[in-house]
């Protein structure tokens, strides 16, 4: 082409031609040399995916990312490389000193390099391991302020580090549960729960939550009773006519007294009736209060129950009878979980229950012996909300009543208008229960303790003389000229304080 075109160029532009010609002829052919010697014109992307070898290294351990690969720098040449586990860590040959590593399962192995004299040149032992570094990114991303620190460990993910609350903690839980995946595709929730994910995060300065709750309920019964009993004798002629009626009262399981009102009569022919009429109003007022005051760490559940326990069978056997204890009175459980800005997610259930008289008997095939199981009457609530501090909530509402009535009487005769008073009894019982709670929840810290005061403080039992001569059960202060307590008195002054 040259010698086509001499005629055109001038003598200077061809030797321009040629040179260049040239250089590029002795770069192709020293470019196997220089991939020998290590050089290549193509880098990786990463260069944390690059292993460089130095002259004197002989052995290395190196973590690799499942379905990851890294390139693999030898300080010399190698003939032949030796994998232990090719199902756990593939090996690919470039050139004599580069090799491809890319792992394919979780596991460790390790990887051997040999010369052409047979020497060993290199070992590598390699863990294979999830590569975490995406769901470190997106841990960051979403909960900001937070310091977690992903680990990989085997076929497990391992949080440490700290957060500022503990739903901080369960969101990070709950984002490694869904980066953890098996071998087989299968989430680790299907596959195994949260096994998979180790939490060992700190929340840095636990919040403690107090809970201050007052129940109060008011219950009202109105029961009455009206009822005539008559007893009767007449002759008519050589017949003896007898008439006998007690009419119950089932309904308040019995009567609720037996003051009663009788009347009789007596004929010249020795006739006799005689009547007992059984009045009784009974009204009845209960009130239950309580302010149970409990302090729990937040993402832990406190309880409190102000009451007791009843027994109840529950086996019987040659040897006796297994007896178990059934609480009941005001109980109270609560699990705060602090969020951000000072808001607290709180699970709330409370109960108020009593015992009644309303139970059954258990009684025994072969004996006239009884057991009375008393009857548990039970109010109960539960919830879960989200309240600021000092923000209270009262769950109201709460209101039942029932109202009871019944006759018992001659069938056709206490039927009849106003002569069927005579031969029947009427129960009447109405109750009516309203129950309101009312739950404050405080973020609270420790306080110093001479800082806090116990109901027992500058109380003195008062001596023989106060005691007999002025009826005094402890000492009083400054009224009669007794010493003053010590420290300075906080609160309302006077004689009364409710």
């Amino acid at each position: 082409m040259l010698c086509a075109v001499s005629g055109l160029l001038k003598k200077a532009e061809i030797m321009r031609y040629c040179a260049v010609a040239l250089v590029c002829a002795v770069l192709v052919a020293l470019m196997p040399a220089s991939a020998e010697r290590g050089l290549h014109l193509a880098a990786p992307a990463n260069a944390a995916d690059m292993l460089t070898i130095g002259e004197n290294e002989t052995s290395r351990i190196v973590k690799l990312g499942m379905n990851k690969s890294m390139i693999v720098r030898l300080p010399e040449p190698a003939r032949d490389v030796l994998v232990s586990g090719p199902t756990i860590v593939d090996a690919v040959v470039r050139t004599a000193r580069t090799v491809y590593l890319m792992g394919r399962t979780v596991g460790q192995t390790n990887v051997f390099f040999f010369d052409a004299d047979g020497r060993q040149i290199l070992s590598l032992e390699i863990a294979v391991e999830r590569d975490v570094t995406v769901l470190q990114e997106t841990l960051r991303r979403l909960i900001p302020g937070a310091d977690i620190n992903v680990e990989a460990l085997n076929d497990n993910v391992i949080l440490t580090g700290t957060v500022n609350s503990a739903q901080q903690a369960r969101m990070a839980m709950d984002v490694a549960a869904r980066f953890a995946v098996v071998a087989d595709g299968v989430t680790v929730e299907d596959h195994d729960g949260a096994s998979r994910v180790v939490n060992l995060l700190t929340i840095a300065g636990k919040d403690q939550v107090m809970l201050k709750v007052t129940v109060a309920e008011m219950q009202r019964t109105v029961l009455k009773q009206m009822g005539v009993d008559l007893a009767a004798a007449i002759d008519v002629g050589s017949t003896v006519l007898n008439l006998a009626t007690v009419n119950p009262f089932t309904l308040a399981n019995g009567v609720l007294s037996n003051t009663n009102l009788a009347i009789g009569h007596t004929f010249g022919n020795g006739d006799a009736v005689a009547g007992v009429i059984r009045a009784m109003e009974r009204n009845g007022f209960l009130r239950t209060l309580a302010e149970p005051t409990l302090t729990a760490v937040s993402g832990e559940t406190a309880n409190f129950l102000a009451g007791g326990e009843f027994p109840i069978p529950v086996a019987s056997d040659e040897d006796g009878v297994t007896i178990e204890f059934k609480p009941f009175g005001v109980g109270l459980g609560f699990t705060p979980i602090v969020l951000s800005e000072g808001r607290i997610n709180l699970k709330v259930s409370t109960e108020v229950s009593e015992l009644t008289t309303e139970g059954f008997s258990i009684g025994s095939a072969t004996t006239t012996a009884s057991i009375t199981i008393p009857g548990l009457r039970v109010r109960r609530a539960s919830t879960t909300v989200e309240l600021p501090s000092g923000g209270s909530l009262i769950m109201a509402g709460l209101i039942q009543e029932a109202s009871k009535q019944q006759l018992n009487g001659i069938p056709g005769i206490k039927d009849v208008p106003i002569l069927g008073t005579l031969f029947r009894s009427r129960d009447f019982q109405n109750e009516e229960t309203e129950l309101v709670v009312i739950i404050t929840p405080y973020i609270v810290q420790p306080v110093a303790r001479n800082a806090l005061v116990t109901p027992d403080q500058n109380m003195n039992m008062a001596d023989d003389v106060q005691g007999y001569f002025f009826g005094w059960l402890n000492k009083v202060y400054g009224v009669h000229g007794g010493p003053e307590p010590k420290g300075t008195y906080h609160g309302n002054v006077g004689f009364i304080v409710e």
